[in-house]
C-alpha cells in the first residue's frame, strides 16, 4: 500500500483552476519528485498534501487516511513534514530555538535528544547553535529547515525546491544531505527545478505542466527520455 496516495485533486485560487486532477503516490521507502517550469503547480500541490490548501474535489491519503478534513498541525503529529520552499525559518531565533519549535508536536522530554541528533547530523548547526537564524548563510539556513523539519520525525519528508539560489557547491551538500536522510529510512517527497539533480536520486518522478501531470515514470528513464531533456535540462 502506498504511503502517500493524491486521487485526483482539484484545487482553486479563487476562480483560478490550479490543480486540474493531480493524481500520484509515493510508496513507503521512496524517494519521488515532481519536476516542472516555474508556475506548473508542484508547490500548490504540495501544499494541499501538506494541509495548507484544500482541494475542491479529490482524495488525498496518507497510511490509509484521509487527510482532506485533517489540519495542517495534526497532519505533522501524524508523520509528515513540510519543508517549505524559500526555507520560512524563523529569523529572528537562533538555531536551536528553531529547532525547537520544528519538535512541538513531540512529548517535550524527547526534544534535547531529538536536538542533539540534529546537531550530529548537521555539525554546521552545532557550531552556531546560538545564532540568530536570519544571520546563517543561504546553505546554512537551508541545512536549518531540513532539521526542522526533521524534528518531528517524519515518516514522510516533503521537500520544496530545497537546492533554490544555492551555489553549485552547496547544491551538491544538500541533495548529499537528502541522500543520507532517505538511507537512514525517511521517505521523500521532492519538488525541485534542477530536474538533472532530482532525477538522478529519485526512484520514480513525474513531470507537471500547467496544473497537470503530463508524464510519469522510473526517474532514470525520465532522466534520459529525449522531450524531459529538451524541457527542462536544456539539451
Amino acid at each position: 500500500m502506498s504511503l502517500l496516495k493524491v486521487d485526483d485533486i482539484h484545487v482553486y485560487y479563487g476562480a483560478i483552476h490550479a490543480i486540474k486532477g493531480v493524481s500520484f503516490h509515493v510508496d513507503e521507502g521512496e524517494i519521488v519528485t515532481l519536476i516542472g517550469a516555474n508556475g506548473a503547480g508542484k508547490s500548490t500541490t504540495l501544499n494541499t498534501v501538506a494541509g495548507l490548501l484544500k482541494p475542491r474535489s479529490g482524495l488525498i491519503t496518507f497510511d490509509g487516511k484521509s487527510l482532506n478534513a485533517t489540519p495542517a498541525a495534526r497532519i505533522v503529529s501524524q508523520g509528515m513534514a513540510l519543508c517549505p520552499e524559500g526555507r520560512r525559518i524563523f529569523q529572528q531565533m537562533t538555531v536551536k530555538e528553531n529547532l525547537e519549535m520544528g519538535g512541538y508536536t513531540r512529548p517535550p522530554k524527547e526534544i534535547p535528544g531529538s536536538i542533539e541528533e540534529m546537531f550530529t547530523r548537521f555539525p554546521r548547526l552545532k557550531e552556531r547553535e546560538k545564532q540568530i537564524a536570519g544571520t546563517l548563510s543561504g546553505g546554512e539556513q537551508q541545512m536549518l529547515a531540513i532539521a526542522r523539519a526533521m524534528m518531528s520525525r517524519p515518516r514522510l519528508l516533503m521537500l520544496d525546491e530545497p537546492s533554490m539560489g544555492l551555489a553549485p557547491i552547496l547544491v551538491e551538500q544538500i541533495f548529499d544531505i537528502i541522500k543520507e536522510l532517505h538511507a537512514a529510512g525517511v521517505t521523500i517527497l521532492l519538488i525541485e527545478q534542477n530536474a538533472q539533480a532530482a532525477l538522478s536520486i529519485a526512484d520514480r518522478a513525474y513531470v507537471m505542466e500547467t496544473g497537470n501531470i503530463t508524464m510519469e515514470g522510473p526517474a532514470d528513464d525520465l532522466l534520459h527520455n529525449d522531450d524531459v531533456r529538451k524541457a527542462y535540462l536544456g539539451d
